[in-house]
């Protein structure tokens, strides 16, 4: 049912090298580019995660309670995945665990302030 998820940036490009080195172990590429935006997927289709100089090109203003949530597929890559968004330079939101039954997760904030989560299911 998710088509994209689009999260503001005040660097395209430096947006852009973060999550492509944050989630290169999901085999994550750019599937398209237009300069103020860039939609990252992975081979085998669905959802994808956009980075984008906002439409009215004023700052990025992430909002409470908005958040990303990416599964890679196992609680070992939320673990790897969140390490390595916090050597990148993001900042740590909230450790790697389980939040509630069947649901393991963790979070972190990238340098436009925007929150996301690396989760797993069951």
């Amino acid at each position: 049912m998710l088509a994209y998820t689009t999260i503001g940036t005040a660097d395209i490009e430096k947006a852009k090298a973060f999550y492509l080195a944050v989630l290169e172990d999901m085999d994550v590429s750019v599937v398209m580019d237009i300069g103020r935006l860039a939609a990252l997927g992975t081979p085998g289709g669905g959802a994808m995660l956009a980075v984008c100089i906002p439409y009215n090109e004023e700052g990025p203003s992430p909002g409470n309670g908005n958040m990303v949530s990416i599964a890679p597929g196992s609680k070992e890559l939320v673990d790897k995945l969140h390490a390595k968004a916090l050597e990148l330079g993001a900042t740590d939101d909230g450790a790697p665990g389980d939040r509630m039954d069947g649901f393991y997760g963790a979070y972190f904030r990238d340098a436009d302030g925007n929150k996301v989560c690396f989760c797993h299911f069951g």
